[in-house]
């Protein structure tokens, strides 16, 4: 089946494994990453996309799966970081077949990776996986599964905004703020209804004409711009990144009127030192991976075999996480994204060297 090149030295990145994939029959090209596997197996989508090159598919399977590891880390799971992509227009390749045989590389892995839902792909995607790996989560509930990740994951994200609300503006909720949503499609749909039942006004925008269309006639009251520069600029108090990574920027840092960023959308930082730029401001950013952490803690439920309100619980304690990690950059007078990787670092380090004490 093609060609499957794996290496256990990745360079200077701190992966443990990169594993590239390639099935030529059906179109397969994939990239599985294994950032860390302290706190146990792997775990993290697939995002299916079309990426300009094979550099910028690398690229990005690098950052999100690190980012998973010191999400799961921090939403308190026994699972690693991981996380694959699929080089392709998901329009255009997607098959049974194609599935089928991404699932097979990931069974090769022997379950040191557990795949998920993530961008292009979707809980009917993740049931045909499934029909050639053991180590596949976001299922559908007629398998057994979760369903649709997207649920908790918003409800997470609207946990961790309650907590930056508490911490700007004294108490934990959004009434009577104007919430900008950058992107209404699987998580802003949700995180927009959350935020409407809290009494929050919600600014929306997003490039797709059927989402814009279902927030017209679902939520008519949803105040929508033209894009995501106007929504920046806009007049409003929390800027939630709902789509893809990449939205704080030295664009729009500088043009940015809110004073909370707390959104879905995976890699928010453009690069180091905005986190920076943004506390300069006085701009409460809250980490993406420890906001965005409701999905993942839904998928995983799956593992132990899923129960949708212990789930929620577990996502719930997101608000927590963020009060606790927005509590030490205060003590420590660093921005919360160091906050919440020393955290998770921590996290890491302290149990994953448990592993060193050996049994019998």
């Amino acid at each position: 089946m093609g060609v499957f090149a794996s290496t256990d030295d990745p360079g200077s990145t701190g992966h443990e494994q990169v594993v590239f994939c390639q099935d030529k029959q059906t179109g397969l090209k994939a990239i599985i990453g294994i950032y860390s596997t302290a706190l146990g197996p792997a775990l993290g989508g697939t995002r299916f996309y079309p990426y300009a090159s094979e550099e910028a598919a690398l690229a990005d399977v690098l950052d999100l799966s690190r980012g998973m590891a010191y999400k799961n880390a921090l939403a308190g799971l026994d699972l690693g970081g991981g996380k694959a992509v699929i080089w392709g227009d998901p329009e255009q390749i997607k098959s049974e077949a194609l599935l089928r045989a991404y699932g097979r590389f990931v069974e090769s892995l022997a379950g040191r990776y557990y795949t998920a839902c993530d961008v292009g792909t979707y809980v009917a995607d993740m049931d045909v996986i499934a029909r050639e790996t053991r180590y596949v989560t976001g299922r559908s509930v007629e398998h057994g599964g979760a369903g649709d990740s997207s649920i908790l994951t918003a409800w997470g994200v609207f946990q961790g905004m309650r907590a930056a609300a508490e911490h700007v503006w004294g108490a934990p909720t959004l009434a009577g703020k104007r919430v900008g949503v950058a992107g209404l499609g699987k998580v802003g749909k949700y995180l927009t209804k959350h935020l409407l039942d809290d009494g929050a006004e919600v600014v929306a925008t997003d490039v797709n004409p059927k989402a814009l269309e279902w927030v017209r006639t679902t939520h008519p009251q949803v105040e929508l711009v033209d894009d995501a520069t106007a929504l920046v600029a806009a007049d409003i108090d929390v800027y939630a990144p709902c789509a893809l990574g990449g939205a704080l920027n030295d664009d729009t840092v500088p043009a940015l009127r809110a004073k909370v960023v707390t959104g879905a959308a995976n890699n928010q930082l453009a690069h180091p030192g905005i986190e920076k730029l943004l506390a300069d401001r006085g701009i409460l950013y809250t980490p993406d991976y420890v906001v965005n952490a409701g999905g993942v803690i839904q998928v995983a439920d799956e593992i132990e075999g899923f129960n949708f309100e212990r789930a929620k619980l577990r996502a719930t304690k997101i608000y927590d996480t963020t009060r606790e990690i927005l509590q030490l950059a205060d003590d420590e007078g660093v921005p919360p994204a160091v906050a919440a990787d020393r955290l998770a670092e921590r996290r890491m380090a302290d149990v994953g060297r448990l592993r060193t004490i050996l049994l019998r």
